[in-house]
C-alpha cells in the first residue's frame, strides 16, 4: 500500500512491534478499518468511523467493542453483544498487534 498520512493524538502510545501486544496506539485503525469497521465507516481506506480517543488511560478504543450503540444508534439491544464479539474477533482483540504498517511521527 502506498503511503498514507494519518492523524493521531499526541499522547496516543507509539506503534508496539507487530506480535506485541496491543497497547491503543490507533494506528490500525487510522490506517484502514476491519471488515465490520468498513460497514461502519462505509469505506474501505482511512480511519475507521469507530475509532475513538479515550482520555482516561491515553488511548484508543474501538466503540464496535466498547458500545455498538455509538456507531449505529439504531441497533437492536440484543445484537449489540454479537457485534461487538465480531469486532473483537476482527481486530484480533487478545492476539497481538496485526497491523503491517511501519508508522514513523512526521
Amino acid at each position: 500500500m502506498p503511503h498514507a498520512v494519518i492523524h493521531l493524538h499526541p499522547r496516543a502510545p507509539a506503534k508496539p512491534a507487530e506480535g506485541a501486544a496491543c497497547n491503543g496506539c490507533g494506528v490500525c485503525c487510522a490506517w484502514q478499518p476491519c471488515p465490520l469497521g468498513v460497514l461502519a465507516s462505509g469505506r474501505r481506506h482511512g480511519a475507521c468511523a469507530a475509532l475513538r480517543w479515550d482520555d482516561g488511560p491515553d488511548l484508543y478504543r474501538c466503540a464496535l467493542v466498547q458500545d455498538p450503540a455509538q456507531v449505529w444508534p439504531a441497533l437492536p439491544r440484543p445484537l449489540r453483544a454479537l457485534v461487538a464479539r465480531l469486532a473483537r474477533r476482527w481486530i484480533a482483540a487478545g492476539a497481538g498487534c496485526d497491523c503491517s504498517a511501519d508508522a514513523t511521527p512526521g
